[in-house]
């Protein structure tokens, strides 16, 4: 084993309920994120509270899903407030193996339809000297608003991401038309996991049928080593998402 090598997980799971919105299968998203043996996950569209679906769902859980789902697997977690409702609200998480410095919520809203955040967190790496940027995030669906919340990604990093700290920028890009790649190459020198390994990016919605390329793993001064679209039993009959790994070294 390499001796900086760390394993990342980002998966949006649609609040805890399969592609169908029929079945309530969060017990079923833990289990299956675990065997993933993550040091970092990222997640979009986590419930931080949610009255009434807490009153009807006998398997709902009693703590915010993204605590459930970190257990005592991932000890350190943030959460990214978004979308904020009568009965509750929902936003991105990042749970993390080792300590979390701090994390901001950043708003990238650009619409009163859709409420979206950028969560970044600082974690303390304990084999490297640098920080660990790590940056979750859910962006628009309508292309016009994709490419003002990209821009408010690349201003971000630029004024608050050393240009040497190892760097990853994880979520649901909804970038079906593949523009953002180029875009965070170019001015900030991202490089996209999976694309790195098998020249394209993975095939992530709908989970039962991938066909939209939604997903993404951004890194920077990081290796990438190997990264994979998890589709497929059990991925399928979970989020309408399926999940996506990467395995990277620090340098």
């Amino acid at each position: 084993m390499k001796k900086n090598k760390i394993k990342l997980l980002s998966y949006n799971i649609h609040k805890g309920f399969n592609s169908s919105n029929r079945n309530f299968v969060l017990n079923e998203i833990k289990d299956s994120i675990r065997l993933v043996h993550a040091d970092i996950v990222f997640l979009q569209e986590v419930l931080g509270h949610h009255t009434s679906s807490k009153n009807k769902i006998k398997d709902w859980p009693t703590n915010a899903q993204f605590e459930y789902l970190a257990d005592e697997v991932w000890t350190h977690h943030a959460y990214g407030k978004n979308a904020v409702y009568f009965s509750g609200h929902h936003g991105n998480a990042i749970l993390s193996k080792y300590p979390i410095l701090n994390s901001k919520n950043f708003n990238i809203s650009t619409n009163s339809f859709e409420q979206r955040g950028l969560l970044h967190a600082i974690i303390e790496y304990p084999k490297k000297c640098s920080e660990l940027h790590a940056i979750c995030l859910h962006l628009g669906l309508f292309e016009s608003g994709r490419k003002i919340q990209l821009q408010s990604l690349i201003q971000h990093i630029r004024s608050m991401v050393p240009a040497d700290a190892p760097l990853i920028v994880a979520g649901d890009f909804n970038d079906w038309l593949e523009t953002s790649a180029d875009l965070l190459d170019k001015h900030l020198g991202l490089k996209e996991a999976y694309f790195l390994i098998h020249h394209k990016h993975a095939r992530t919605f709908p989970s039962w049928m991938p066909v939209l390329k939604l997903d993404r793993i951004y890194v920077r001064n990081i290796n990438v080593l190997d990264s994979n679209n998890l589709i497929g039993k059990p991925w399928m009959e979970l989020s309408d998402h399926t999940a996506i790994s990467a395995e990277v070294e620090i340098q």
